[in-house]
């Protein structure tokens, strides 16, 4: 179950691709997912994941196990992961995900940067009924499948989507409000510098942001520490979730918003002795 970065739907560009209509891109998974037609067995879940699903999703799994069968076809057949993906959806996305929920607080606001096709937000959103989840998300063809899914697998009560990037939702865009959250989450966005960068001001004083990451997690902490600080961030801490249920558990960072820090004001041109501002 180990969490590769290149199959989520990482997130191009600052906080991701630009809002609006998207250029059309060759997607590199389309001529092998026209060779195999996605199959709803493909998203059956495995007898030896049987446990691990029930203990972290509950009497939620039949909700999970629908949203496991969304992945394996529409979100093969539309990009959202790899064809080769959708015989694994369990392990490497599910369950992965859902094991995340133990970090996050009773009744908590959830932002979801760079969701995809939803992970982890929608997995959170399912495994945890008293979390409030938001989307962000910047491309059409994504956000068309989060709305859709999220009305049929009857999650709208909880689960909102905003299309658009980080940036755009600290401050609102396409007339939608500005959005704010106790916990932000961030599965294969970008590297911890950049990622900080985007996510920690969408995080309220006090709470945090939780990225899940892969096994070179400790080289990047020590890398991007000095930025973390100068954005308002707590010393980085690794954490192992799921530890007795996955084998091996998620592997999460997760830095406290300790303080807020406002952008840098533009310096003010120098005034030359006559009284005007000298160009430069």
């Amino acid at each position: 179950m180990t969490h590769d970065d290149s199959t989520a739907g990482a997130v191009d560009g600052p906080g991701g691709t630009p809002s609006g209509p998207s250029p059309v891109r060759p997607d590199p998974t389309t001529a092998e997912a026209s060779v195999r037609t996605p199959s709803p067995e493909d998203a059956v879940l495995p007898p030896e994941l049987a446990d691990a699903a029930r203990t972290l999703f509950g009497d939620r799994l039949d909700v999970a196990a629908a949203y496991a069968e969304l992945l394996a076809t529409d979100g093969v057949v539309r990009g959202l992961i790899g064809p080769r993906e959708a015989p694994r959806v369990w392990d490497r996305h599910l369950l992965n995900c859902a094991a995340v929920a133990e970090r996050i607080p009773q009744g908590a606001t959830v932002l979801d940067v760079g969701s995809g096709a939803g992970l982890p937000g929608l997995v959170l959103a399912i495994a945890r009924p008293d979390l409030t989840v938001t989307l962000i998300e910047p491309l059409s063809r994504r956000t068309s499948f989060l709305i859709e899914t999220v009305e049929r697998l009857g999650l709208a009560r909880t689960v909102r989507v905003f299309r658009g990037r980080a940036e755009e939702a600290v401050t609102g865009a396409n007339g939608q409000a500005p959005v704010t959250g106790d916990v932000v989450t961030a599965r294969a966005v970008a590297p911890l510098d950049r990622l900080s960068t985007w996510c920690l001001p969408l995080v309220v004083p006090g709470g945090r942001l939780i990225a899940l990451k892969g096994a070179s997690v400790a080289e990047e902490i020590a890398e991007h520490a000095d930025t973390v600080t100068s954005l308002g961030g707590g010393t980085p801490e690794i954490h192992r979730c799921g530890e007795g249920v996955l084998d091996p558990p998620t592997t999460v960072v997760e830095i406290v918003r300790e303080r807020v820090v406002r952008p840098a004001r533009p310096k003010a041109p120098k005034r030359s002795r006559g009284g005007r501002s000298r160009r430069r």
